[in-house]
């Protein structure tokens, strides 16, 4: 076993498929967001939003000084994107919707019919096609305006979102069933303004980035409380929130490095998780930056406190888990960590890297670790008393969009397979899987280079012409037999 653990730390470590088939009420799924897809940026009566401003101001955030005020066209291709998931023949369709669309100035005394009634057609078009939308409430990209009253790190937002939150299901709330209030919050706070690597790029690391997780997390809260409460009696929905990790390998099996591995799962995934799931922050959080905080000359710690009452609130507050996982890192604790550093990273104590071994996408942090994802799943069911999970987003980038993607088709193959394994030998509540995405699309600041699509889109076409790649012809199959080899078993 040992022998076989080190070498899947030198080289990809891929097993046989597994060979039983998935459930036939299991949910196979595909996804976008709304930036990266819409385009639209200021059509009728559209808000400016946080990536408008950053990516108008500065062109050079991203690679060629790519943005999204066309990008797929999407808002006015939005029946030819139902199409093309229909022809996926996917039981559901993951959306994202634009705050300012509907709130250009972020605030609910001012809405946008015309953007109101483009999610209207949009989930109608779906519902005539018997696919699921799966409507996520919040992907990043804020009103320009409500950050310019201080944003996430502004208590002020938890209203603000819980507001646009209710408008959402009373609007919408009829056609949806699955709704997630957040994607990958972690990167909305941490990269957006701790490390500055996405829209609003404030660098503020240690210090805004936990204020922002402190506000989203009450406001996941409030809005989960507000659908309990008001909808879903009637709506019958259900809410659920997306968070995205690695899974941290030990790079070693010594208890420094398992303990690093655990640390580094609850900075990432628990700095989100626990709170919903068992009541508050880790407590290696809670005491790792109390710790470092006070060494640095805090009098108090620079990680929030929720006072009991609002533990109790937050705790319970999801009826399904997202996860968004497509990679993995080794980890082991830092050595002469400097007290005096400030942030996230900092805080946990534990230094990551990607193995040199392993297989990359055209993404710097994408490597190909298809066995990560059983580990993190089996975590996941430990840690939080196996919750619902639906893989809300995995999927493989190259640099050139060919449509001869076999390598797509290799990566999708392995980490089905995996979540099947995590699902039959682990016994985790797995109810479905997304491929991220259903077509190149804007991946942030990579801009057009990163391309994740199981649709080819030509960005230099006015038309934005999509054209099917070998993958779609793969999972239509996967989805079709529900199985990953020729010869299945029944499960």
């Amino acid at each position: 076993m040992e022998y076989l653990y080190i070498l899947c730390l030198l080289a990809p470590c891929y097993a046989t498929l597994n060979n039983k088939k998935f459930p036939d009420d299991f949910m196979f799924g595909t996804a976008t967001s709304s930036y990266q897809v819409e385009g639209a940026w200021n059509e009728d009566g559209k808000g400016e939003n946080i990536w408008d401003r950053l990516l108008h101001t500065n062109p050079n955030f991203t690679v060629n000084g790519d943005n999204g005020d066309i990008t797929c066209n999407s808002y006015h291709k939005y029946k030819e994107d139902v199409a093309l998931v229909k022809e996926l023949n996917v039981t559901h369709y993951r959306f994202s919707l634009a705050w300012a669309r509907i709130l250009p100035n972020g605030h609910v005394d001012q809405i946008n019919e015309a953007g109101v009634q483009y999610y209207k057609n949009l989930i109608t078009e779906l519902r005539a096609n018997n696919i699921e939308p799966f409507v996520t409430i919040y992907h990043w990209d804020l009103p320009q305006t409500l950050q310019d009253e201080g944003g996430w790190p502004n208590s002020n937002i938890v209203d603000a979102f819980v507001d646009y939150a209710r408008l959402c299901f009373q609007l919408f709330g009829d056609e949806v069933k699955y709704w997630m209030t957040f994607n990958e919050p972690k990167n909305t706070c941490w990269q957006g303004y701790g490390a500055g690597t996405k829209a609003p790029g404030i660098k503020a690391a240690g210090i805004e980035d936990y204020l922002c997780s402190h506000n989203l997390l009450k406001a996941h809260a409030k809005a989960w409380h507000v659908y309990d409460e008001e909808f879903r009696a009637t709506q019958k929905g259900q809410v659920g929130i997306v968070i995205d990790s690695n899974w941290w390998e030990p790079s070693t099996n010594s208890s420094d490095d398992l303990e690093a591995s655990e640390t580094k799962l609850q900075f990432t995934f628990g700095w989100y998780a626990h709170p919903i799931f068992i009541g508050d922050y880790p407590k290696v959080m809670k005491n790792n930056i109390r710790r470092r905080s006070l060494a640095q000359g805090y009098t108090k710690s620079r990680l929030p406190e929720f006072t009991p009452e609002e533990i109790e609130f937050i705790k319970g507050t999801a009826d399904f888990l997202g996860v968004n996982m497509y990679s993995s890192a080794l980890v082991t604790p830092v050595e002469n960590h400097d007290v005096n550093a400030i942030g996230y990273e900092a805080d946990s104590e534990v230094r990551d890297w990607l193995s040199e071994n392993w297989k990359r996408g055209a993404s710097p942090w994408l490597v190909v670790t298809p066995w990560g994802v059983q580990k993190l799943l089996r975590w996941i069911k430990e840690q939080y008393d196996n919750p619902r999970i639906i893989i809300t987003e995995n999927g493989y980038s190259d640099y050139d969009g060919t449509l001869d993607d076999v390598d797509r088709i290799d990566y999708i193959q392995q980490y089905l397979s995996s979540v099947r394994d995590a699902m039959d030998e682990d016994g985790v509540d797995v109810f479905g899987y997304t491929v991220w995405s259903l077509m190149d699309n804007l991946e942030w600041v990579y801009g057009f280079t990163n391309k994740f699509g199981l649709y080819n889109v030509d960005f230099n076409s006015p038309n934005r012409t999509r054209t099917a790649k070998k993958s779609v012809g793969v999972y239509q199959n996967i989805i079709r037999t529900r199985c990953l080899v020729d010869d299945c078993i029944d499960s």
